[in-house]
Formats: structure tokens, C-alpha cells, sequence
């Protein structure tokens, strides 16, 4: 009788314990699914702008596709890249101070953030001026060199939005004030698609037209979002422009570095991939292809890029608390219910295998080229659900050096040789696009 009542006793502990797993599961995805869900309506509209321009411009000829994807995967992106990992340290400093009740200094930390990116954006703009020599020396053909290398110039507004964009992104989102960064996105998003088929289909302004609607549409959520965090509704954490910016500013260059690097070596490695294919046989039906399959995977990452912002802010409030279980569980929870998403975009890709590319292009020759590569999309898709995440536990734990290092060893001391080396050597063309993820997750 005792040794039954000991196993009803073992039985009920259990069942508590299962039941007390499930309770801190759901508390926890609460608290993830507000950042996440708005950090996906937000980043999906936001992106969904570039997908809508390369849409546009993919009707309106192959070369033109191939021009403003080089424009903006690769001269945009090696940039957009850097800003938006320095402008990570704030994940890092808001997400801390606001877990240790220190609300003022968030509107501190976002100003000096506004500094150290713009000075930074002021350096890169060579890039966008020299566009076509620079991407004339990476073996680009003269005739997509020279027409990317317009539309770079172009888009330059849309490369000083960035500096301002990212910061109050993270100034409002380490406050738990999502909403406001997805309504405005979506607001962003439906006048971008109206102005570009006014300008593109309607005025016929072609790549010109592309590229202005961009830049407009880029700026809309800065001003919205500038307004709302500095008129008034962030009492508490928004005390107005001070000189206490100015203060700092060394150290907040060294962690901003760090995040730039962490996150823009991994951002820089698929405009290589661009870049490399740029040089394939049939140039512009190799870089068509990747581009697509580049862009479908990249949408498809702001489901993951969200989880890794709301792991991200997650952290780095209970580390600020002084809760370090708390932050490890917060993990676990986010990693599992990305890769349950990764999954679903995987099987998705495999079974509309020849058809996801037809959103961009018509062209039979670019459709097939894309649709052999469904499985490594995939694969990446897949992948992709998990590696940000960890970044972001990073973010949040101030690891980002830590972090750079592996990026270095696993994008660029092994990804990209091999995939040169199955490009060139093993001619296997344009499906070098190999994803290093696995290595990162490991």
C-alpha cells in the first residue's frame, strides 16, 4: 500500500511539473509573440518593398532585373548590412537598461546611436558614387555594371534612411511598443505599391520610377516613427535631445563595430554569392535566378529575423532583471517555435518548386534556372530558422565579438571557397549557393 501511494505521489509531481512546463511555455510565448507578431507584420512590409520594386522591375526586362538586383543586393545591401548591425548594440543597451528600470537612458543611447551611424553612412558613400567601376573589378559585364551602378546613385536617400530607421526600430522595440513599428510599416508598404505602379506601369518611368518610390517608401516609417517616439508618447524614456549623447561615444563605436560585423559579415556573404554568380557563363540568367531564390529566402527570413529581435529583447531584459534562467528559457522556447516555422517554408518550397518564381519574372529560361534550385532553398529556409535566433541571444548577452569571429570562419574561411570551387571548378554553375548555417549551429 505505501509503495502505491509513493507511485500516486511520483505520478501527481509529474503531472504538476508537466503542468507547470506548459503554464511557463505559454507565459513565455506570450511575451515573445508580443514582439514577434508585430516584428513580422513590421519586417515583412519593410522588405516586402524591395520584393515589390524587384517585381515591378522584373516585368520590365531581364537586364533590368539583373541591374537593380545587383544595386540593391549588393551595393545597398553591403551597407544596409553594417548600419543595421551597429545599429544592433542598441538591442544590446535599451534592451538591458529598460530590464534595469533606467528609462531615460534608452533616448541617450538611441541619439548616440543617430551619431555613430551617420558619420558611418558619410564613409560608405563612395559606394553608391562608384558603383559601376567597383562592380566592373568584381567581373561584372559592362552592360549590367553600368546600369546598376545609375540606379546606385539613386538610391542614396534610401541609404540615409537607414541611419535613423534602425535606431528608433530598436528604441521602441526594446520598450515593447511593436504595434506602432508594424501599423506604420504596412501604411508604408500599400503606398509603395501604389506609387510604383502609378510611376512604373502607369508613367512609365521604369527603373528611375523603382527606385524613387523606394527611397519615399523608406522615409515614411522614419518620420512616423521619429514622430511617435519624440512627440510626446514615450514620456518616460524619450527626455528630449541631449548633450549626454555626446558622452561615450568611444564605447558605443567599439560594441556598435562589433555588432556591425557580427551581423554584416553573414548579411555581405550573400551579396558575394551575387557577386560570384555575376561571372558564371549566361551572367544574366545565373544572377536572376540567385537573386530570386536569394529574395524568396530573405522574406521568408523576417519570420526568423523577428524571433531573433524578440530573443534579442528577451535576453537582454532578464539579464538586465538579474534572471539568467529566465533568458535561457526564453531561448529554448524561441529557437523551438522558429524552427516549427522553418519547417512549414521548407515543405512549401518543395512542393511549388516550379512555380514561386513566377511572382518575378516571366522568362521560361530564369524560371527553370530558379526551380533547380528549390532544394537548397529549402534547405536554407530551414537552417535559417534557428542561426538567428542564437544571434540574438548573443545581442542580448553582449557576445556580438564572440560571434563575429564565427561568422568570419564559417562564411568566408568556408563558404565562399567552396563555393568558388564548385562554381569554377567543379562547374556546377549557379547552384554554388551552398548555406553555411549548419556550421553556425553546430
Amino acid at each position: 500500500m505505501a509503495e502505491i501511494g509513493e507511485e500516486k505521489v511520483g505520478l501527481l509531481e509529474r503531472e504538476r511539473e508537466r503542468g507547470g512546463l506548459v503554464e511557463r511555455v505559454w507565459e513565455e510565448s506570450k511575451k515573445l509573440w508580443q514582439i514577434v507578431g508585430p516584428a513580422i507584420l513590421s519586417r515583412f512590409s519593410m522588405y516586402g518593398m524591395n520584393v515589390i520594386t524587384l517585381v515591378f522591375a522584373g516585368h520590365l526586362g531581364d537586364l533590368e532585373l539583373a541591374a537593380i538586383s545587383i544595386a540593391s543586393t549588393v551595393i545597398v545591401g553591403f551597407n544596409f548590412g553594417l548600419l543595421l548591425g551597429m545599429a544592433s548594440a542598441l538591442e544590446t543597451l535599451c534592451g538591458q537598461a529598460f530590464g534595469a528600470r533606467k528609462y531615460h537612458m534608452l533616448g541617450v543611447y538611441m541619439q548616440r546611436s543617430w551619431i555613430v551611424l551617420f558619420i558611418c553612412a558619410l564613409l560608405l558613400l563612395p559606394m553608391y558614387i562608384f558603383a559601376t567601376p567597383i562592380l566592373k573589378l568584381t567581373g561584372q559585364t559592362a552592360e549590367i555594371a553600368e546600369l546598376a551602378g545609375s540606379v546606385s546613385i539613386w538610391f542614396i536617400p534610401q541609404h540615409f534612411a537607414f541611419v535613423f530607421l534602425f535606431p528608433l526600430q530598436r528604441f521602441l522595440q526594446s520598450q515593447l511598443r511593436n504595434m506602432i513599428i508594424a501599423w506604420i510599416a504596412v501604411g508604408s508598404l500599400l503606398l509603395h505599391v501604389g506609387l510604383s505602379w502609378g510611376l512604373i506601369s502607369g508613367l512609365k518611368l521604369g527603373l528611375v520610377g523603382a527606385a524613387w518610390t523606394l527611397n519615399f517608401a523608406w522615409w515614411v516609417p522614419v518620420i512616423g516613427q521619429f514622430a511617435y517616439a519624440c512627440c510626446g508618447w514615450c514620456p518616460q524614456t524619450w527626455t528630449g535631445f541631449s548633450r549626454e549623447a555626446f558622452s561615450g561615444l568611444w564605447e558605443f563605436l567599439k560594441l556598435s563595430s562589433a555588432s556591425g560585423i557580427m551581423l554584416c559579415l553573414e548579411n555581405w556573404y550573400y551579396r558575394i554569392l551575387i557577386l560570384l554568380t555575376g561571372n558564371l557563363e549566361n551572367a544574366e540568367v545565373a544572377v536572376d535566378a540567385l537573386s530570386i531564390c536569394t529574395n524568396i529566402n530573405s522574406w521568408e527570413m523576417m519570420i526568423p529575423l523577428a524571433f531573433f529581435a524578440a530573443t534579442g529583447v528577451r535576453v537582454a531584459n532578464e539579464l538586465g532583471a538579474g534572471n539568467g534562467k529566465g533568458a535561457r528559457f526564453a531561448t529554448i522556447v524561441s529557437v523551438t517555435t522558429s524552427l516549427v516555422f522553418g519547417l512549414i517554408f521548407c515543405v512549401l518550397i518543395m512542393v511549388f518548386n516550379t512555380k514561386f518564381a513566377l511572382i518575378f519574372t516571366s522568362s521560361t529560361v530564369v524560371l527553370e534556372a530558379a526551380s533547380k534550385l528549390a532544394v537548397l532553398l529549402g534547405f536554407t529556409i530551414m537552417l535559417n530558422s534557428v542561426q538567428p535566433i542564437l544571434s540574438g541571444v548573443a545581442v542580448g548577452s553582449g557576445w556580438q565579438a564572440l560571434v563575429a569571429y564565427i561568422n568570419i570562419g564559417c562564411y568566408y574561411l568556408i563558404g565562399v571557397p567552396i563555393g568558388v570551387l564548385l562554381g569554377w571548378v567543379f562547374k556546377r554553375g549557379v547552384l554554388v549557393r551552398i548555406d553555411k548555417s549548419v556550421l553556425k549551429i553546430v
